[in-house]
């Protein structure tokens, strides 16, 4: 049976960022088997009906209805953005943020939903979001997610905030960061939108804006570094739950790539201390 973390692992690392139930029927398996189901479900893209339970449990296992009532109990909950925002705090310093990437991805919702509209480029209905990155490409935060129609600069002073204010909760210093995005973020309310945050950005310049003449700071050679953030999009769509959206409720759709944050950061650490070894 494949496994996207040793249950060691989870149980180190994600249990503890879980809260105690306080109301509802309380788990009757560890929640380090419920976990492990549903990192399951998010790596293979298996509908939820189809979940090999027999196979992912040892000794007494669950229903597939009952995983998905407690994953779907902490999208509601905000459980894991909070989890995720926890996991921030405690290894904070394993990130790089000499810079940090900004850029939006358009996923394909194969059966529609909320925040769903046609994407002409994709062809198909998307949703889009903007994903943060570090200089090492592991994801940060996330926007809340938009219907596919709306392009990355789509109301960029709210969506920026909600990016923001994760590292802000993480407690990340972000004063003084160099921002790196490409020319479709060249807006004035863009730029405006990281100058009261005291952010740098370093926007590549859109020449349907007119002259490239400007006196606006960027940074060729810190803006080669950006391909970071399109490894990170190589991650991500390594998680099949979230190389296609499946899930009708935004909800849901987020779980799941706070959870991928979550397993892309603990992956990136275990070999970060492989390689001292």
């Amino acid at each position: 049976m494949y496994t996207v973390l040793d249950k060691d692992i989870i149980e180190k690392e994600i249990v503890p960022l879980l809260p105690k139930t306080k109301r509802g029927f309380p788990p009757t398996v560890p929640l380090v088997e419920i976990v492990n189901a549903v990192l399951y479900k998010l790596k293979t893209g298996v509908q939820w009906n189809q979940l090999p339970v027999k196979a992912l449990f040892e000794g007494q296992s669950l229903t597939w209805n009952t995983v998905y009532y407690h994953y779907r109990k902490w999208c509601l909950s905000d459980t894991l953005k909070t989890s995720w925002i926890q996991f921030l705090k405690i290894h904070k310093q394993d990130l790089d943020l000499s810079s940090v990437d900004l850029d939006g991805s358009h996923t394909p919702a194969i059966r529609g939903g909320v925040e769903v509209e046609y994407q002409g480029r994709k062809k198909r209905k998307t949703t889009n979001a903007l994903y943060l990155t570090d200089r090492q490409g592991v994801p940060v935060a996330m926007s809340d997610p938009v219907a596919g129609n709306h392009n990355d600069l789509h109301e960029i002073e709210v969506q920026f905030e909600v990016v923001i204010e994760t590292l802000e909760q993480a407690e990340i210093p972000i004063e003084g960061l160099f921002l790196n995005a490409d020319a479709g973020f060249d807006s004035k309310n863009f730029r405006k939108s990281c100058n009261k945050k005291d952010i740098h950005p370093n926007v590549c310049f859109n020449r349907r804006n007119g002259n490239t003449d400007r006196n606006e700071y960027f940074d060729q050679d810190l803006y080669d570094e950006r391909y970071a953030v399109e490894r990170t999009n190589a991650w991500m769509d390594s998680f099949r739950s979230l190389l296609n959206r499946f899930d009708t409720t935004i909800e849901s759709w987020k779980g799941f790539n706070y959870l991928a944050f979550i397993v892309i950061a603990i992956k990136k650490n275990i070999k970060r201390e492989k390689s001292k070894v």
